[in-house]
């Protein structure tokens, strides 16, 4: 009878259990399991209905974050752009998916389950909202600058380029509205690569070549030490004679580097031209221009080798190409080397290193006939010993010739006993300096090609 007693109330128990099993499964049935989060809510013993409720109300709160360059932050409500949910029957589908009779084992774990909460906003309403948020407003932010070459007073330098803030409005509407898509909390727009960039970088390597180019031009410094004149070719020089071709290239202008050559000889050629010259008696006389003597620059081997030297980045001093050239660079070019021949007084001396060696009558160019001999101031063009002097109707054999002006030149004359005084009105040469045979000799031996030979009356 005892063991009838329990069987019969173990039997009540275990219909009990089973029916209080079956009651909290067909309450799933309708409910969620315990620890059941959809989208990140909780949702355990909600219903579909609750579940769609709390989904809705959890969109009406949205906000999208917006982070902007620099930092800033803003944010865009679901209210303001019209999110609403759409019911798409996910959550039922999710509940029914459930089985019931599993219901114990979601006390013990947690299961996070996600439905695509489908929802709809005013896309106007996102254009509208974000025309007015600060970050948005392209025309009143600052905009990105180009990296550029500026001059720093030494060098040519690269300015680095801005970024700025202006946003490209299409790329960060279009950046918004794919976050809004997704659902996502936040977006950031510098991640988001919507900002305008500047068309040129520090990086760039037509800027830096420009740079390499224009410091190299404007590198040399030249000076041009001409006597008491100098002439310097610095930065400022260099950076006026830039030219820029058609393809952006720099080159150092050769008609401004011709000018500069063409000034200094301007200023510092004396070849042909008259000389102020004081004579052996004292007086201080004006040469008229004429002969070949003093200095002459060549200008375009000068200019040449100007073009070349500021290539060559040349530091220091330089000096012209000559094509003629004297024996001193001071404003008396004729120096302490020369012989002088003073037509009127028939007198003709010769000065070495400042030392008088010849000191004697000459006949000169016969004036009646004539023949005068050319006045100005001459280079010794050669010197021969011995030689035959041939004109019309003449060979004269001398011993010392020493031309200065063509076929006129310095000679000693053995058909002549006297020198000096008038004898050149009447019996004048052809225009050579008739001259004693040893002070012909002394001269000769102590002269060199290039010497001045200064003529005048």
């Amino acid at each position: 009878m005892k063991k009838k007693v329990i069987g019969i109330a173990a039997g009540i128990i275990l219909l009990a259990a089973a029916g209080g099993y079956a009651g909290v499964g067909h309450y799933y049935a309708s409910h969620f399991f315990p620890k059941t989060a959809i989208n990140g809510l909780n949702c355990a013993g909600l219903t579909a209905e609750q579940v769609k409720e709390e989904i809705q109300k959890h969109i009406v709160d949205y906000t999208l974050s917006i982070t902007e360059r620099g930092g800033k932050t803003e944010t865009l409500s679901g209210t303001e752009i019209g999110l609403t949910y759409v019911d798409d029957h996910a959550v039922e589908k999710l509940l029914e998916s459930q089985n019931t009779l599993a219901w114990p084992a979601f006390y013990w774990k947690e299961k996070e389950n996600q439905v695509a909460a489908d929802s709809v906003y005013d896309k106007e309403m996102v254009q509208e909202k974000l025309q007015t948020m600060e970050g948005f407003q392209e025309e009143q932010q600052e905009a990105p600058t180009d990296a550029y070459l500026t001059d720093d007073g030494t060098s040519y330098v690269i300015v680095p380029e801005t970024e700025g803030e202006q946003v490209d409005y299409e790329k960060a509407e279009q950046a918004v509205i794919e976050a809004l898509d997704a659902g996502a909390a936040s977006v950031d727009l510098e991640e988001k690569d919507v900002y305008r960039k500047p068309d040129i970088t520090q990086d760039d390597e037509a800027l830096n070549g420009k740079m390499a180019e224009l410091n190299h031009l404007t590198a040399a410094r030249i000076t041009y030490a001409i006597g008491e004149n100098s002439y310097a070719i610095d930065r400022a020089t260099l950076q006026s004679w830039l030219v820029q071709g058609e393809d952006g290239t720099y080159t150092i202008s050769q008609d401004e580097a011709a000018a500069f050559v063409r000034h200094m000889a301007y200023e510092t050629d004396t070849f042909g031209l008259a000389h102020t010259f004081k004579t052996s008696l004292g007086a201080t006389i004006n040469l008229n221009a004429g002969g070949d003597y003093g200095w002459c620059i060549d200008k375009e081997e000068t200019t040449q080798a100007l073009l070349q030297a500021i290539e060559d980045e040349t530091q220091g001093n330089l000096d012209p190409v000559y094509l003629y050239t004297a024996n001193d660079r001071s404003a008396n070019d004729i120096g302490n080397t020369y012989v002088e021949i003073d037509l009127t007084n028939q007198r003709m001396v010769f000065y070495k290193d400042g030392q008088l060696l010849v000191d004697t009558p000459v006949v000169t160019g016969c004036v009646r006939k004539g023949h005068s001999t050319p006045t100005g101031c001459f280079a010794l063009d050669a010197m021969r010993s011995p030689a035959v002097l041939k004109g019309p109707g003449y060979a004269s054999p001398v011993t010392y010739w020493m031309p200065f002006s063509g076929g006129v030149g310095i000679h000693d004359a053995s058909w002549r006993s006297q020198y000096g005084g008038q004898i050149y009105i009447t019996n004048g040469s052809h225009g050579c300096v008739n001259t004693p045979k040893d002070k012909a000799a002394i001269i000769y031996n102590n002269i060199s090609v290039g010497v001045p030979i200064v003529v005048y009356e």
